[in-house]
């Protein structure tokens, strides 16, 4: 298991091309360089023996109690080999100390997530996320064959 770290700076190039390279299957959406620097806080990365970036993940704030999983993308030579679950775990140990009650992502990958103890959801409980969506354009977005997942995260509600 490789150590997860917040990103820094001078990674802000290489998570956008990461993330990017992955647009074009719909598999992400494409995320501009000004994303990922107005987002750097939210990003953890796992590196590999020389430091180089070959995963990462964010957390998109939608209000103080919504929080989505996003740009989550691994190098294509490092899967299968348990980086995408840490990442998401690290996401969801993030999302719990900022205080969420709960998670969601919308992704192809159902067992990823549902190993990592996320759940099926509606995502038309997440009207936000529908508006988000209407924005983007057909060939980047293909929600017709992704689902959307979540996890409670136990905060304190009320």
């Amino acid at each position: 298991m490789r150590p997860i770290a917040p990103a820094r700076e001078y990674d802000v190039p290489v998570l956008a091309e990461l993330n990017n390279r992955f647009a074009p299957e719909g598999l992400t959406l494409l995320r501009s360089e000004a994303f990922v620097e107005a987002h750097l806080d939210d990003y953890r990365v796992i590196r590999d023996d020389d430091g180089r970036v070959v995963g990462c993940v964010c957390l998109d704030e939608y209000s103080p109690s919504l929080v989505e999983l996003v740009s989550l993308a691994v190098d294509s030579e490092q899967h299968r080999r348990g980086i995408g679950a840490q990442l998401i775990t690290a996401a969801v140990t993030l999302a719990a100390k900022r205080g969420y009650p709960e998670l969601f992502a919308v992704s192809f990958s159902d067992s990823l997530f549902e190993r990592c103890g996320f759940h099926f959801q509606d995502i038309e409980k997440y009207p936000e996320k529908k508006r988000r969506y209407a924005k983007v354009s057909p060939e980047e977005w293909k929600i017709g064959h992704k689902h959307c997942f979540a996890i409670s995260l136990g905060a304190a509600q009320g």
